[in-house]
């Protein structure tokens, strides 16, 4: 339904947006459990490029029919992520990886298939770069296991709650670093709190703390005219600035 579609290009975008890419170049993500490539759109509207893998022939066959711009690759994550060393500058994954704590055939360990993801996708994330994946995990179980499977991979970071007080809302974000770990982004919706039980944090002791730059807010003329301004980089066409750009309409035009 459009509904599902619409909240699946919001946590793609909250997904890339985690991400914290460059913006003056495109980068190559990998989309795990990318299904009909609509998160995928989205990495493609920001101009980056992207290759979605997916356990699914059906799901696949309706990207491929959307024409989607990203490359497609049939296989299960639980066997592991078939690129090259540091080939990607980041991973997403909208409502995917919980998958892998399911045990399908008697031979499946679901910690054993995490591990195989989470140490060959660390292998396959260039240094410095980060694998944002969204979850519905079925109970704290199975977050623990998640996080201690990426974890023992060499990941560092951890979970970004966005709206942690709304039952509707809440949005769980596994946000790992590869390499030096930055500091975990703030979940949205979390500024009311004035502590925050919900930002499972786990890290190295040696890893030095960098501060996240500041992002002008969303919608805002700032953002706006950064957003052209990148478009323009990306050789896109975009209508020129004036006084106008960015500006609130009244409710009555």
């Amino acid at each position: 339904s459009s509904r599902v579609v619409e909240i699946q290009s919001q946590m793609s975008e909250r997904a890339v947006e985690l991400l914290g890419l460059p913006e003056d170049r495109a980068c190559l993500l990998l989309d795990v459990g990318c299904g009909s490539g609509l998160s995928g759109d989205h990495i493609s509207e920001e101009g980056h490029y992207w290759i979605g893998m997916d356990i699914s022939p059906a799901m696949l066959d309706v990207a491929v029919e959307r024409e989607v711009e990203g490359d497609l690759l049939l296989a299960d994550v639980g066997h592991g992520i078939p690129f090259r060393p540091g080939m990607f500058d980041g991973c997403i994954s909208i409502s995917a990886v919980q998958w892998l704590c399911n045990a399908d055939k008697k031979s499946h360990s679901p910690p054993k298939r995490l591990y195989r993801f989470f140490s060959t996708l660390y292998t396959a994330l260039a240094r410095g770069s980060r694998a944002v994946l969204q979850l519905y995990p079925e109970n704290s179980e199975q977050l623990e296991l998640i996080t201690a499977q990426a974890m023992r991979a060499g990941f560092t970071g951890g979970m970004v709650v966005d709206y942690p007080n709304s039952a509707k809302a809440k949005k769980f974000f596994l946000c790992l670093f590869v390499g030096p770990s930055g500091t975990l982004p703030k979940g949205l919706g979390t500024e009311c709190a004035s502590e925050e039980p919900h930002q499972a944090k786990f890290t190295n002791e040696r890893t030095r703390f960098r501060n996240v730059k500041g992002k002008s807010v969303k919608k805002s003329r700032d953002w706006i005219l950064e957003k052209k301004e990148r478009r323009r980089r990306q050789g896109k066409e975009v209508r020129a600035d004036t006084k106008y750009t960015g500006r609130k309409r009244r409710p009555r035009f």
